[in-house]
């Protein structure tokens, strides 16, 4: 697969798949290679980023690696008037995730940097499903919602 991808343009889909279940979701998201090694063994260290959603529509190959036909997903527009509310609520909640994670790991608690980087709020909402390291059910739930307002903060207290 590594060679097919360096001699295209470095490209692939990425679905979640259970190997115990054999669950496969319908809907993933296309994967970017941004920095590759090869190490001596002739496996490879990437850095990938991830790109637009997609939905599976049918499964072409099996062997050696899956192959399937994909359609672009589009982000429906919001009914939402005003997401950059919204965005800012979440990032205040990530922050004190953050902080909160700081202190059960024994690290400094120190101010939480710009979480939102003046992304708009879709990219930023990707950005905060992409923290969710640990926990793929959850990640999966929200790439595929098609509305970035969909799932609103609840207000927790620790």
């Amino acid at each position: 697969m590594m060679q097919t991808l360096l001699q295209s343009d470095l490209r692939f889909d990425v679905v979640y798949s259970d190997a115990v279940s054999g669950f496969a979701a319908g809907i993933g998201c296309v994967g970017e290679i941004v920095k590759h090694e090869r190490l001596v063994d002739d496996r490879f260290f990437l850095i990938c980023k991830g790109q637009e959603r997609f939905r599976v529509t049918d499964l072409v190959r099996t062997k050696p690696y899956l192959v399937a036909k994909v359609t672009g997903l589009e982000d429906r527009p919001s009914g939402e008037e005003n997401l950059d509310e919204l965005a800012n609520e979440v990032e205040v909640l990530m922050k004190e995730v953050v902080q909160l994670s700081n202190r059960l790991n024994g690290k400094p608690d120190k101010e939480s940097q710009d979480l939102r980087k003046n992304q708009f709020p879709t990219p930023f909402s990707f950005f905060i499903g992409s923290t969710f390291e640990g926990a793929p059910m959850e990640q999966q739930a929200l790439l595929e919602l098609e509305d970035t307002a969909a799932i609103k903060p609840k207000t927790t207290s620790f």
